[in-house]
């Protein structure tokens, strides 16, 4: 599986964010009430990006472990293959959801900001959204980096010498 490219991630945020303002300003224009995110949306933003880093600590320890482990020292127990996969999978929808919510907060905020009336409580929550979506796409990065098992040295070629 390959890392999650911030290009993607970027093209991501720019195209919800795009959506976002359209999808306000048609809502607007038809006489419907504006989407306004609400702070608990925030809230399990961050508590979701707080158990993705928790369910990555045992693949960080493992994979640490292997790299630092000294060659007379004892091996250790080594992580579940599947349960690193599924974190790995996890940490990467994380940081794509994050980039998704994340661009689409900007946009709302974005609509919000110009409007000749708006609330501030609104533009708070879309705040709160865009840093709840944040926080989700950098714990999904940082965990699917935890999950990068360290080259094995059988599996390195040889370094060749030059005179």
């Amino acid at each position: 599986m390959t890392r999650t490219r911030p290009g993607l991630l970027a093209l991501l945020a720019l195209g919800a964010g795009v959506v976002a303002i359209a999808l306000q300003l048609g809502l607007g224009a038809v006489g419907l009430s504006k989407i306004v995110p609400q702070v608990t949306l925030a809230v399990t933003l961050v508590l979701i990006a707080v158990v993705v880093v928790v369910i990555a600590l045992p693949v960080r320890r493992a994979t640490r472990a292997a790299r630092d482990r000294a060659a007379d020292a004892p091996p250790r127990p080594r992580v579940d293959p599947f349960y690193a996969t599924r974190v790995v999978l996890i940490a990467k929808a994380s940081a794509v959801t994050g980039s998704l919510l994340g661009g689409a907060a900007a946009g709302l905020v974005g609509e919000l900001l110009i409007r000749p009336v708006s609330a501030a409580s609104s533009v708070w929550a879309g705040v709160a959204m865009l840093v709840g979506s944040v926080l989700l796409l950098v714990a999904g990065l940082l965990a699917e980096g935890w999950c990068v098992l360290p080259p094995d040295d059988e599996d390195q070629p040889p370094v060749a010498s030059h005179p």
